[in-house]
């Protein structure tokens, strides 16, 4: 009898970065083992583009190419489907579409698919709910996994108010610094927005980042910007500008292109942000960063002058 743990493949893409503690410690209690596809190199993002349609954003063909990466490698590659998390709490439709995407684009692969559905606004299906039903189609008892959710989201709170605490400390360090306002799997992907992070250090810059505030008051900050904005994590974004804009000398709005929630949340942030110099950094799929590097040189340039550092 086959006594080993079934294997959990997780791309390391999208809501990866956002939901990877939650994830990983869920299944850990289910005594399942997590199979991470490796960091983004040309080579995946290559493969993803050749999968995905020219219109998709850079971070979605990035997505496809981690999902193949994990081909044959697990029992099963999570893809959830996170729609809303309750009234002005949309996710972008490209996390409602996620496992119908998946299962399209690798039909003919023989690859099982794992999901789960959260949609708190139309349909009224919370989080917890979604992995009881995830837990219970792998054959695990109904009490098992109520447990293990509870565990995972306890870690996953205590990981990221850690992460949050000692983010903070970076706003009271002596130097310029540039707070970035990103989604996660931009900022923390290695072949799109880490080596924007990477060069600001080495130009001597402290880099922080929007998205890395506490949640729950980001998201009231967020309605001084825009009452009406409905995206989570875009809410999330423009809360964290709102409490941090006077303790940093600069702001860099870094998306994907082509991603529509961006070019316009980043739209109303160049109106509506007043008194800081901003930098509207909109990355592709073209190989190479010296034309990243130089805008955000010259970049540096503007702050230093605006300051009369130069």
């Amino acid at each position: 009898m086959d006594n080993q743990p079934i294997k959990i493949g997780l791309p390391r893409a999208m809501l990866y970065y956002r939901y990877r503690v939650l994830w990983r410690t869920f299944f850990a209690e289910l005594d399942m083992e997590t199979v991470v596809s490796a960091p983004t190199d040309r080579e995946i993002l290559e493969q993803g583009t050749a999968l995905a349609i020219d219109e998709a954003c850079l971070s979605l063909k990035i997505y496809l190419g981690h999902a193949a990466a994990l081909m044959g490698k697990c029992d099963y590659i999570l893809a959830p489907r996170v729609s809303s998390l309750g009234r002005h709490r949309s996710f972008c439709t490209r996390f409602e579409s996620m496992p119908d995407l998946v299962r399209n684009v690798f039909r003919a692969s023989g690859q099982n698919l794992l999901t789960y559905e959260v949609d708190e606004g139309m349909q009224r299906k919370d989080e917890e709910s979604a992995f009881l039903e995830m837990g219970r189609s792998l054959g695990c008892p109904a009490k098992a996994v109520k447990r293990a959710y509870r565990l995972a989201k306890k870690a996953d709170a205590a990981a990221w108010k850690e992460r949050v605490q000692k983010h903070e400390q970076r706003y009271k360090t002596e130097g310029m610094k540039v707070l970035i306002a990103a989604h996660s799997y931009v900022a923390e992907d290695p072949y799109m927005g880490r080596p924007v992070t990477d060069y600001l250090k080495q130009a001597g810059v402290i880099p922080v980042r929007a998205d890395i505030v506490d949640r729950d008051a980001a998201l009231k900050h967020s309605r001084e910007l825009s009452p009406t904005c409905k995206w989570e994590i875009s809410r999330e974004i423009l809360g964290g500008i709102v409490q941090h804009k006077d303790d940093v000398n600069g702001i860099i709005l870094l998306s994907a292109f082509p991603c529509g929630p961006d070019a316009m949340v980043n739209e109303l942030i160049t109106r509506r942000v007043e008194g800081v110099p901003i930098l509207n950094l909109v990355l592709d799929s073209q190989s190479g960063t010296a034309g990243v590097e130089t805008r955000l040189e010259s970049f540096i340039d503007i702050i230093r002058f605006k300051e009369g550092t130069l």
